[in-house]
């Protein structure tokens, strides 16, 4: 069997104010054969640390059966977010200077569509996706040099994406607070995003908000849609998705094994060992696989302030009327009958919980659950 390359590096993304180097580890591996590019970054958010775990057996796995193309996996992708601590909580959701979110810094300006189909009406698709991609990667580099500087965040989330956006697959690697595995499924990836198996999956539309995922296929996705208006059918050339592994603050590098399987099995369909055929190194249990789109992607909202007990299994559907959660107010001990120190939380219609708050302490307006409603096989 052909040889893998391996190359190991250190992105520098920013530098502390000691003036030391803030620095990402980048792992390359160029196969033994023509294929994809693949792109896959975990811990962005600094509590969401399981997606590392995923590398490592992805890591593994490409060197027992060597993948066609160029694969670049990120690991630890947020040095400041994964050392934002709160006592024994890793706070790092929010860029700790701005409040911003994160993974809603990256890049799109969606004006550079605006002419580029007029010029290339008559070119090929293959010389399509050269130009477009040089001009994302333009659009990206003139941001990085804005003679105004940059945020923390904007410096950091543009400086992966410039890896990211020489992609044709991106993945990007993701908990919740306390979460069941789930998936952000771009529409027109419907039948292949089944190949991760993941049970849960919110179809999303071409929309750009400020994520990695987004910023990797909207403008692909946008760009086909701008082509079928002129009557050409112009397939979206990458697929980007956000994998959803469970609940932050938690490792466990046994239960990684299944997502890592997961992804590999969507990877084998894009055709990453085309060039072999020795089997990969994973048994797949396939799961049922419920999704809604994402406006049916529901938040219940804590009608007052008190302590919630959870009642709702995560991935387990939910008759509507049943309780999901009860609202216990002990402010009122001793002057309420026990039959009235809490209010039951439940639903006016059926619904699949995907994820809870982390804490039972809520005030009025904390996001409780959300829940796939309208629901579907995909």
């Amino acid at each position: 069997m052909s040889a893998l390359h391996i190359e190991r590096s250190n992105l520098k993304i920013g530098e502390h104010p000691t003036g030391l180097p803030l620095e990402v580890p980048v792992i390359t591996l160029t196969g033994p054969a023509d294929g994809p590019t693949v792109y896959i970054q975990a811990n962005i958010h600094g509590a969401e640390i399981q997606g590392n775990a995923v590398i490592h057996h992805l890591l593994e796995a490409f060197k027992a059966n060597p993948p066609a193309g160029k694969i670049t996996l990120v690991p630890l992708a947020n040095p400041i977010g994964i050392n934002h601590k709160n006592g024994e909580f890793t706070l790092g959701r929010f860029d700790p200077v701005t409040g911003v979110n994160w993974n809603r810094q990256y890049h799109f300006d969606g004006a550079l569509l605006d002419g580029f189909v007029a010029e290339l009406t008559e070119a090929s698709d293959e010389a399509i996706r050269q130009q477009f991609r040089a001009q994302l990667r333009a659009q990206i580099n003139q941001r990085l040099d804005n003679p105004w500087g940059l945020t923390v965040g904007q410096n950091l989330c543009l400086r992966l994406q410039r890896m990211a956006v020489e992609a044709d697959i991106v993945l990007d690697l993701h908990t919740g607070p306390v979460s069941a595995r789930h998936l952000y499924v771009p529409s027109y990836t419907r039948e292949r995003a089944r190949h991760f198996n993941i049970p849960l999956n919110i179809l999303m539309p071409s929309d750009f908000d400020g994520a990695l995922d987004e910023a990797c296929f909207s403008p692909w996705w946008q760009l086909s849609e701008r082509f079928a208006a002129q009557g050409r059918a112009l397939p979206v050339m990458v697929d980007a998705f956000t994998l959803e592994l469970g609940s932050q603050e938690w490792l466990n590098v046994e239960d990684a094994k299944q997502d890592a399987a997961g992804i590999l099995n969507y990877l084998q369909h894009q055709g990453l060992w085309s060039h072999c055929a020795d089997p990969l190194p994973y048994t797949l249990t396939l799961q049922t696989q419920y999704a809604c789109e994402l406006s049916d992607y529901k938040a219940l909202y804590s009608p007052s302030g008190g302590q919630v007990e959870f009642l709702a299994p995560l991935c387990e559907p939910v008759p509507a009327g049943q309780p999901l959660a009860r609202l216990w107010h002990f402010n009122q001990l001793g002057l309420t009958p026990d039959n009235g120190l809490y209010q039951a939380l439940a639903l006016p219609c059926n619904a699949i919980p995907v994820l809870h708050f982390a804490s039972a302490s809520v005030q009025q307006g904390t996001e409780l659950y959300k829940v796939l409603t309208n629901t579907f096989a995909l």
